[in-house]
């Protein structure tokens, strides 16, 4: 092992690997290692310059007791930034501190006298490179010790009820529904990026965390330590990005079906919003209104003006969203211009295909600038110069007819090495022309990646079954995506999966649902809302006439008793508008997540870092959503002050659980007393 000094960054060598260690903004350090000479030059998730801070790096020797019962004098080194310190011995194992108390290190079982005090014979490195045969990259697997104790939450958005994810195997990958953000948070006091877009996996084991990239050329990961999630997060985001400030106009109510057919149902719905005296926000014109999937046009036969349709919705001060698909049918106007182009994702083996919904589609490769290019010229034409406002970039994973990785290509390298990246440059088709006007962007992703926040996306969090187990697994999921960094994350109210809107079951999770994205980042109703009753509008095969549709799914469409209570959430959503603002201001300025762990807000109270039905929206409402059919009461922790029970003004002290009232007219809110905000 080899050590050098290069300008304040602390630098290995070893038996061909090249590891780099330097300091990337306050108490934090960003890791690489290539076993290629160089390293790429990628920012991936790094985006931003760090802030100058003085380091400090030793190179010093230490004895090494030889098997024959000689010492032998070793090199180790290390390399200070703020609280933050790395040692790497003589092996080049890696062991991080926090204010000198160690918080993580390397995993290695190798019989040479290091720190591996036992199961030395098992010959485990702490980074293990396996060249790929025929080609330049490699299968990487590094390991880091377990902290008995250590919670870890954070890693996106995964289907599942774990808000902790310590003893999770987690994919490394994007799907429908499944979200890679690749930060995660530690109880212990630090933030680890993963900087890697490659496939791949990582578990948080209980004897060892594991991170593995199917195919890499360099290691590359970035470690910040502070004293509170709030602050882990500060630092992550100025290393990331942090997300624009989102428009006050938006942070009502969003209007979305299983579809609206036409330019007329569209209106329809819009001027009934205006007739009840409710404001929308915006209104969301979901798939197939278009010719074929690729074409990213009007079918002029059920849309015959959309600019006077926009006109009007504007108007009403309603602006107008639409989905668009990476996906382009072999029968599209731009399939063979796009094709001949080099401009679709390739497939390795078989027949180009890779999307097969409704059509024999192939995906743009979102990677290339000419292919982002190509269709933003085409929907700026089509829909930005008629007034639309913003884009739905649905299927944004992409999501794959079958999810084969290994068998799909882009420009910039073969899906194993950065599919992950790809819904971040699929919005970036978008973000980047949209940016350069005056207006703010703000558009609708069911994916994203570390970084994602900054190029004006709202994560949705995908196809999910309407039912009370699904609802659970959003909370887990909007917590957690928060604490990797995307502050703009929502629902499909009440699921996007619906058998019957007519079963009394689904209508009160609708309700319970409604209620909590009243407490969230984004209030939007949507959802595919059967039963499938409604015939099409033709029988071509094509066009926006022949794809069926959901029952009305208006705030007015479940009843009046249903409407009642929303109009009631809504008039709190609309009430909490100032404050709703600073929570976005936050989200803008230091990445704080709108939803919140209880432990985000109260990371001094341990019981906070157990609870996962409850949570923050902000600093000063706790919310206790209600998760289970027919469930009238439940119990709610308070951390310590003094709170109010809002549906009735009653005061409880904090540190304590209480069992409060939850009919299906309210759901259990409590205010902090305004005299311990800050």
């Amino acid at each position: 092992m080899r050590f050098e000094n290069d300008n304040g960054a602390l630098v290995c060598y070893n038996n061909g690997e090249i590891l780099r260690i330097e300091a990337w903004g306050k108490d934090s350090f960003r890791v690489r290692s290539a076993m290629l000479v160089k390293f790429t030059g990628d920012d991936r998730a790094l985006t931003e310059i760090p802030a100058k801070t003085n380091t400090t790096v030793k190179i010093e020797s230490e004895d090494h007791w030889v098997g024959d019962g000689t010492i032998d004098k070793r090199e180790t080194a290390s390399i200070v930034n703020g609280r933050i310190k790395a040692v790497v011995n003589f092996a080049g194992v890696i062991s991080f501190y926090k204010d000198d108390k160690l918080i993580l290190r390397e995993y290695f079982r190798m019989y040479d006298g290091t720190i591996s005090k036992s199961s030395r014979c098992l010959k485990i490195m702490n980074r293990e490179w396996k060249g790929i045969i025929g080609g330049t990259d490699f299968s990487l697997n590094v390991k880091f010790d377990p902290n008995p104790g250590e919670k870890i939450f954070g890693m996106g958005q995964y289907q599942q009820n774990c808000l902790d994810l310590k003893g999770c195997v987690l994919e490394l990958a994007q799907r429908n529904s499944q979200i890679s953000v690749p930060f995660a948070l530690s109880s212990l006091g630090y933030g680890f990026l993963w900087n890697n877009p490659a496939v791949g996996r990582v578990t948080f084991g209980n004897n060892y965390t594991e991170w593995i990239a199917a195919s890499t050329r360099e290691m590359d990961y970035y470690i910040t330590v502070a004293d509170t999630p709030k602050a882990i997060i500060d630092n992550y985001t100025m290393a990331t990005g942090h997300a624009d400030m989102f428009p006050e106009d938006l942070m009502g109510l969003w209007q979305c079906k299983l579809r609206y057919r036409t330019q007329d149902e569209a209106l329809a719905v819009a001027r009934r919003y205006q007739k009840e005296g409710i404001q929308l926000d915006q209104i969301v014109i979901d798939f197939f209104h278009w010719t074929v999937q690729g074409d990213w046009k009007f079918d002029e036969k059920y849309w015959p003006d959309p600019k006077a349709m926009a006109d009007e919705l504007h108007s009403m001060g309603i602006k107008v969203m639409v989905s668009v698909w990476p996906s382009v049918d072999r029968r599209s106007e731009n399939f063979w211009p796009m094709m001949e182009r080099g401009l679709l994702i390739r497939t390795e083996r078989g027949a180009a295909q890779t999307y097969d919904y409704q059509g024999d589609c192939v995906e743009i490769d979102a990677f290339n600038p000419e292919a982002r290019k190509y269709v933003w010229e085409v929907c700026r034409k089509n829909y930005y110069d008629l007034g639309i406002d913003g884009f739905w970039l649905d299927n944004s994973e992409p999501d794959f007819g079958v999810y084969d990785f290994e068998n799909y290509r882009y420009c910039d390298g073969p899906a194993l090495q950065i599919s992950n990246l790809y819904p971040q440059m699929y919005s970036r088709a978008f973000y980047d022309e949209m940016s350069k006007g005056e207006k703010p962007v703000v558009n609708l992703l069911r994916c994203a990646w570390a970084g994602s926040q900054k190029y004006g996306n709202v994560v949705w969090s995908g196809d999910v079954p309407s039912t009370f187990e699904a609802f659970g697994e959003q909370l887990q999921c909007g917590l957690n995506m928060g604490l990797a960094g995307i502050p703009w994350w929502t629902t499909d109210i009440g699921g996007f999966m619906t058998d019957d809107v007519n079963d009394p079951d689904f209508r009160q999770l609708l309700i319970r649902w409604y209620q909590f994205a009243a407490y969230s980042a984004v209030m939007r109703m949507h959802g595919d809302r059967g039963p499938f009753n409604i015939p099409p509008l033709d029988d071509r095969d094509w066009g926006g006439g022949y794809l069926h549709t959901g029952q009305p799914n208006e705030l007015w469409s479940y009843g009046e008793e249903n409407y009642k209570i929303k109009k009631k959430y809504y008039d709190i959503r609309i009430s909490m508008h100032d404050y709703i603002t600073k929570l976005f201001e936050e989200a803008h300025t230091n990445g704080s997540p709108l939803i919140r762990t209880m432990f985000y807000e109260f990371p001094a109270d341990p019981k906070c870092w157990e609870l996962k039905d409850q949570y923050m929206f902000g600093e000063k409402y706790l919310v206790a959503p209600i998760l289970q059919l027919n469930q009238f009461e439940r119990e709610v922790y308070l951390p310590e002050g003094t709170w109010t029970l809002t549906s009735t003004g009653g005061k409880f002290d904090g540190g304590q659980t209480v069992a409060v009232s939850a009919p299906i007219e309210y759901m259990p809110v409590f205010e902090k007393d305004s005299s311990a905000i800050n």
